[in-house]
């Protein structure tokens, strides 16, 4: 299904998508670099940078343990791709010499893992965010601290061919659509049209 945007955007934003079909095959350092840096640059209050990345490539001595987080249904398909990776973020920061809260972690990670996801895709490369997989175990077998979030797993990888995806979600292999903006955004509160255009709609 080809993706049209109703307004004008970078192509960029409308050619990613998340596959998961993936070939397995190693992805360079340079990428992986190239991606992790453009991650290094998204924005984030105060410039915390609260984002912190684990790396599993395929095959590797980490590989199977990043494998068995993920729900069974996942599986079939991430243990295909070329590097898994899990997404934490800082849970506390330190402003006027005191630690507090960092109320916005997510979002800040969120924003890195963005512009990761795009600079990947810019190389040839794409992504798939994951949040069916067991944080628990994750916390557990990954040793993350309690100060840090477990946000997500990315699979990363080049797009494989369909036969090569478990059939279960052949159906489902292809760039999905967006709402309209008219839906998720509004001026002042829910429900009020942010465009004269659709003001006059309604």
């Amino acid at each position: 299904m080809a993706r049209t945007p109703d307004h004008p955007v970078a192509p960029l934003f409308v050619d990613r998508w998340s596959p998961r079909s993936f070939t397995g095959e190693p992805v360079p350092d340079a990428v992986l670099a190239s991606a992790f840096e453009a991650a290094r640059w998204a924005p984030s209050a105060s410039n915390v940078q609260p984002w912190r990345f684990l790396i599993a490539r395929h095959g590797d001595a980490h590989w199977d343990a990043f494998v068995s987080l993920l729900a069974p249904r996942n599986a079939l398909w991430a243990s295909r791709a070329s590097a898994l990776i899990v997404v934490l973020s800082e849970l506390k920061l330190e402003r006027r010499g005191a630690i507090v809260d960092n109320v916005s972690h997510s979002f800040d990670a969120g924003a890195a893992w963005t512009n990761f996801a795009h600079q990947a895709l810019l190389l040839g490369w794409h992504t798939h965010g994951i949040g069916g997989f067991d944080r628990d175990a994750a916390r557990a077998l990954l040793a993350v601290p309690d100060d840090f979030a477990i946000e997500t797993i990315v699979a990363l990888g080049r797009q494989g061919a369909l036969d090569t995806l478990h059939a279960d979600f052949h159906a489902g292999e292809s760039p999905s659509t967006r709402r309209p903006i008219a839906e998720t955004v509004f001026a002042g509160r829910l429900g009020q049209p942010a465009f004269e255009s659709e003001r006059d709609a309604a």
